[in-house]
């Protein structure tokens, strides 16, 4: 089913509901959508810290409240714990778990462990409705898959415990538009910002286009061009390096729907 003309508010109580499960491409165009990190209080100010030393990677829309379970400010009444399709769940740096639901052990953990901090991360999915409308194919929409991810050799700034290289996505884009890409996600460095590489994969570490580390390959035509934006999925492989002892993220591809109209994190 297409939700793109959806508001927030009616695809995040479909998401809690069950009858949304899939990546969150394309829906509620206009709207900003976000990567998820949760973590322990006593980790916060070390990611915190991460965030603004790698604002290509993980550009801050909202930090919740030690404790909370909502984003007040980019989704009034939300419930970070129910509100994604997919979630992912490391222990000392191991994917041990992924579900639709992880508020029960958001809570088992606050009452034997300590408060948790959330962190709202920009996503590129954001700026897929501008590309649109400007006549830009976005690929993994038209082909009904995620989006691709890889991982890269490209460093991030340490801080902290935390440490690692960038993730990034990437969308064939044709050889003639890619001047009029750039320039639309330059404008929107809050949910990534421009491209880090344009059709050289392997300079940033990628071999093999055909096999993602992170969600679904994608057909690159004649006369198309891969371009990779800094991606969301960064936290996890940095999650996954660092080996903190407990961190709650979103499953790749399956985002918080925000409140925030895509407009508002432009340059003006």
């Amino acid at each position: 089913m297409d939700y793109y003309n959806y508001k927030p508010a009616e695809v995040r109580k479909l998401v809690r509901e069950g009858i949304i499960k899939g990546p969150t491409t394309g829906m509620c165009g206009g709207y900003a959508q976000g990567n998820l990190v949760i973590l322990p209080e006593e980790l916060a100010w070390d990611f915190l810290l991460f965030c603004q030393r790698n604002p290509r990677a993980c550009p801050l829309l909202e930090v919740s409240d030690a404790g909370s379970k909502s984003f007040p400010l980019t989704a009034l009444g939300s419930d970070l714990t129910k509100d994604l399709p997919g979630y992912r769940i490391y222990e000392d740096g191991i994917l041990t778990e992924e579900t639709a639901d992880v508020s029960q052990r958001f809570e088992k953990y606050q009452k034997t462990r300590g408060k948790l901090v959330s962190f709202l991360i920009g996503c590129s999915f954001s700026f897929e409705a501008e590309l649109m409308e400007a006549g830009i194919p976005v690929r993994q929409i038209e082909e009904g898959v995620n989006v691709p991810m890889y991982n890269t050799s490209i460093s991030c700034a340490p801080a902290g415990v935390f440490s690692g290289n960038m993730v990034v996505s990437m969308r064939p884009i044709p050889h003639k538009q890619v001047p009029t890409a750039v320039a639309i996600t330059a404008a929107m460095p809050n949910v990534h910002g421009a491209p880090v590489q344009i059709g050289y994969p392997k300079a940033i570490g990628i071999n093999h286009l055909e096999r993602p580390d992170y969600g679904d390959p994608v057909t690159i035509r004649e006369g198309e061009v891969p371009v990779f934006w800094p991606c969301g999925v960064t936290p996890q492989a940095v999650v996954m390096n660092s080996r903190p002892p407990f961190v709650i993220t979103h499953a790749p591809g399956h985002m918080f729907i925000t409140d925030v109209k895509n407009v508002t994190l432009k340059y003006r």
